[in-house]
Order: structure tokens, then sequence, then C-alpha cells
């Protein structure tokens, strides 16, 4: 966890700029995490960010178009050297918030006005490293008790049950079935109203730029989470999307329920839905102990979302293997980029280190 003198640190540097751009990771957390400071400061714009691994220098154009005084990034694992370079032109800090566990330097960059708070690698020896999600952590720097409904949403999106999920449930019973015993965030998630919404949100960010745009005016807008209820029922853009891509996702996770067998389930589809990490999460959900590799193939490179017990320790043996390859994530949930002439050998290659996993074990 950031200790409460880098929260501090956080929430000045929000105080300082009266025309930040908030560079957001495209999924429910990343996403909340700009809502909960938007909401706060009252001003600033926001961009949600859909390259991987770093972020496209072309990124760098938005702060100059808003005018902006401050750059944050928020949930994103790399920044990308051109990037960097693009905003260092501009002269503006960089404030960079993140919870994966990357040992990229900074200092590569080259640029001495970047920020970074991070909790799996924090520097400050009072602090202990962990991965709170970003929206958790802006929820601790803004702590605007009205907004604890949206902290919740990113939290249990990004497999995490926060501490305040007591306050939520006292505040929102109606969005908390007090009648079922919810232990894990996937619980929450996959079991409840709250989780009901906060997977719709990361349908929404799945529509094009502008409709993104206004999904996230809309959220900052709201006071509770019944107004997203009545919007994800009408025929605006937010429901209407919702509904159309809910039905296709319902296929693919019928399709992939067919390639359960063992202790490993690997399914890989095309077309024009990237919803692999989705997919994946839930079927971690319905099939617990297993391994989850989800794929979405493009032309040359597919992505991968990669689910199961320290399953980051063995990405990290698997991945020198590939050329061209990157990978990373948490301990139990990793994203990999691959070429796809390669996902039969590292299906093949993953079981067999799997394997031998299991019979270490034994011994």
């Amino acid at each position: 966890m950031l200790t409460k003198k880098q929260l501090s640190e956080i929430r000045e540097h929000l105080e300082r700029a009266q025309n930040p751009v908030f560079f957001y990771d495209n999924d429910a957390d990343g996403f909340c995490s700009y809502v909960l400071f938007r909401r706060f400061l009252g001003r600033g714009k926001g961009v949600a960010v859909r390259t991987h691994p770093n972020i496209d220098a072309g990124y760098a154009k938005k702060a100059q178009e808003f005018g902006s005084d401050y750059v944050f990034i928020l949930d994103r694992p790399f920044l990308g050297k051109e990037f960097v370079e693009e905003i260092e032109k501009l002269q503006l800090p960089i404030v960079w918030i993140d919870h994966h566990d990357i040992k990229e330097n900074i200092n590569d960059y080259g640029y001495d006005n970047i920020f970074v708070y991070n909790p799996t690698r924090t520097s400050y020896k009072k602090s202990k490293k962990s991965n709170e999600p970003v929206t958790y952590l802006a929820y601790k720097v803004v702590n605007r008790k009205e907004d604890v409904w949206i902290a919740v949403m990113g939290c249990i999106s990004d497999h995490y049950m926060p501490d305040f999920i007591k306050e939520f449930a006292k505040e929102y019973s109606e969005y908390w079935r007090q009648q079922i015993a919810i232990e894990k965030p996937f619980d929450a998630y996959y079991k409840t109203e709250i989780g009901f919404l906060a997977r719709a949100l990361g349908f929404g960010l799945k529509d094009s730029i502008t409709h993104v745009v206004q999904l996230q005016n809309f959220l900052v807008s709201c006071k509770s989470p019944a107004d997203v209820l009545s919007e994800i029922e009408s025929n605006r853009p937010f429901g209407k999307k919702y509904r159309e891509l809910r039905k296709k996702y319902d296929l693919l996770i019928e399709k992939a329920k067919k390639n359960v067998d063992g202790k490993i389930i690997f399914f890989c589809y095309g077309g024009n839905l990237s919803i692999s990490s989705d997919i994946s999460n839930e079927l971690s959900f319905l099939y617990p102990g297993r391994f989850i590799i989800v794929g979405y193939m493009m032309e040359s490179i597919s992505n991968l979302s990669i689910r199961g017990d320290d399953v980051k320790s063995l990405i990290e043996k698997l991945l020198p293997r590939f050329k061209d390859s990157r990978g990373g994530g948490h301990r139990n949930a990793v994203g990999v980029r691959l070429q796809t002439e390669d996902l039969e050998r590292f299906k093949k290659e993953f079981e067999e280190e799997v394997n031998r996993k299991n019979a270490r074990n034994k011994n």
C-alpha cells in the first residue's frame, strides 16, 4: 500500500493541476480511477489508451490539443520512450500511478519530471509492497464517501475486495446481495448488482472513442448506481452497445466452455471484438483451480489473457523462448502479446511447464 505521504503527494499534484489530462487504461479499473479524480477535481480531460504495451506517442498530441499543464497516467504498466519524449517536449510533469509488477526503469526515459506511485515497487521505507488496483489508490487519495460505489466497481473489476466494502454494502444494500456469501472479488463481480454495473462499464469501454467520451461524461455526472442502471436499460448509446456486445460475449463464453478439458482451458477466437480479458475472468470464475488461456487472434499478433495460480512465474519462464513476445501482470493474471504463428507451440510448452510444476509439487 502507498504511504500516507505518497497519497498526500498525489493529492497535491492534482490540486496543482489546473487543466490536467488523464491517460487511463481502457478497462474498468483505469476508467473508474479517472472518474474518481475528475469528480474530486472538477476539471481535466480523460483519454482511454488502447495501444499495448506502450502508450503510443500519438497520444501526447492530446495533451497539446487540450492545453494541458499536467499529465496523469493511470493503470498502465508501460509508458514508452517515444511517448515520454513527446511529453518532455511540452515540458509537462508526468504523474504515473500503477500497480503492475513491472521492472521498467524510469531512468531509461531520460526525463526527470516523472513521479511514480506504484505499491509493487515503492521506494518508501515505511510502505509494504502490494498491488492494490489504481481505483483503490485513487479512492484513498480523494476520500469522497459519496463515490464509494464507483470505487467498488473499479476494485472488483480488477479482482480486488477493498477494505471499504462493508461501508458500501451498508449504504447501497440493494446492490449487494446480503443473502449470498460474497467471499471473493469474483463473487461480487458475478453475483451482485454492483458487479453487473461494473461489467456493463467494461462493455461500454469497447465502444467507439466518441461513445467512450460520452460514457466518461455520464459517469462523472451520476449521483448513484441507479443512474447507471437506468442508462443500461435505455436505448441510448451505452445501453444499446451493452446489449449488442453482451450477446456476442455470451456466444463466445458458450464456445469457450466446449474447450474445457483437464486442468487447462485453451480458447482462441478472432473477429472485431477484443474481449479476451473478460472471457478469461469469467472462465476462471466458472472453473476455479484451472489454468485459463484466452487468445484474441489478429493477422500476425495475438493477445492472450491468462489466469491461474502463480501463472506469472510460469510465463516469465516461457516468454524468452518466443521471439518478439512480451507480457506481464499479476501473480494469478497476466497478459501476453505473441506472434500468432507461435500459438500452438506456446500451448504445448505451457502444458509441459504445468506438468513439470505439478510433478515437482507431488515430490
